[in-house]
């Protein structure tokens, strides 16, 4: 998915809780109070597999053999590199009253740690090219290369290397389904609450009761090429505190042109529902280029393979090592 949020729609939420592409590499200019932290080799090669396979499947929307096989396959390679697997299925009704079976992938290291950080993703795909210029493809699936997988598969990548690298704080990598499933812009009327389905039932009912972290990050729309990342509004509301030492991270770490250090507009994403419904603060990387909606290929055919920078995988697991590893010290 991804919509700005309309201030009016804002309110009402908030107040509920009571490119052009380029094969360059990013580089920027590195602050001199620099990141000390050593962190693991991110292999931007497997990171751009793991895109590559969840994309084999086929579009990842619900009640589909492409979908039920992408699920099979990431809980099977999650339980090579993590301690337990937990699939929390569960049926949801879409914004044309179809109901469909969305399954929850969360995958957890050191379980019974109580120091825990939550990372998440969405696996699914969106059924709609609802952007494409061409409206007679705005019923056709679409792929899902960045928004979607690209979460994903830094998340997995992270996994991999992590697994050996002696982390002995709890982790819970969460891959949250039917996020993108939300009603089309073809739509007459607008469905609240139609996105973000899975989150929405796991902020409900967490896969443990009473399960808490200390914060969560949120990956979407990853590893496109020409990446802004900027400080998404409901981040900064919920969760300032983690947004602002991830963006400092960054610029530490030479990637200030790319976690630009300005303010931006609410995004509906998964992040909003967890903050909602529970006392785990969460943000969101999302991409934000300048002049357009979110990324020049969002919700449209275009967003396959040919849409991903293995650069941006990169970046961006950096960032967040380096900021899990700093909590593991």
């Amino acid at each position: 998915m991804k919509k700005l949020i309309p201030f009016a729609i804002l309110v009402i939420l908030l107040s509920a809780c009571g490119g052009n592409r380029s094969g360059n590499a990013v580089s920027g200019t590195a602050s001199d109070n620099s990141i000390k932290i050593e962190t693991p080799d991110f292999n931007t090669d497997s990171a751009y597999a793991f895109v590559e396979q969840q994309l084999a499947f086929g579009p990842r929307v619900p009640n589909t053999k492409a979908h039920s096989g992408c699920a099979a396959f990431l809980a099977r390679k999650m339980a090579l590199w993590t301690d337990t697997v937990i699939v929390q299925e569960f049926v949801s009704t879409l914004w044309d009253n179809t109901s469909v079976k969305g399954k929850n992938i969360i995958a957890s290291v050191n379980p019974m740690a109580e120091n825990r950080i939550l990372l998440a993703a969405h696996w699914d795909s969106r059924a709609y090219a609802d952007h494409d210029s061409d409206t007679t493809l705005w019923h056709t699936p679409i792929l899902g290369a960045n928004d979607g997988a690209s979460g994903v598969a830094v998340l997995m990548e992270i996994a991999r290397i992590f697994r050996n690298s002696g982390i002995d704080i709890g982790i819970d990598y969460i891959f949250f389904d039917l996020e993108d499933q939300g009603n089309p812009e073809f739509s007459p009327s607008y469905v609240n609450d139609s996105w973000c389905l899975g989150a929405q039932h796991w902020a409900k009912h967490p896969h443990k009761p009473f399960y808490t972290a200390k914060y969560g990050i949120l990956l979407d729309m990853v590893g496109g090429y020409n990446p802004r990342f900027t400080k998404e509004e409901v981040s900064m509301k919920f969760a300032p505190g983690i947004t602002n030492k991830l963006w400092t991270i960054a610029q530490q770490l030479g990637y200030g042109n790319v976690f630009e250090d300005v303010k931006s507009d609410a995004i509906l994403d998964d992040h909003l529902y967890i903050n909602q419904n529970t006392n785990i603060p969460v943000v969101d990387i999302v991409c934000n280029q300048s002049g357009r909606s979110f990324f020049e290929h969002w919700h449209t055919t275009g967003d396959n393979i040919d849409a991903i920078d293995k650069n941006t995988l990169g970046i961006v697991a950096e960032v967040v090592m380096t900021l899990i590893l700093s909590e593991n010290k």
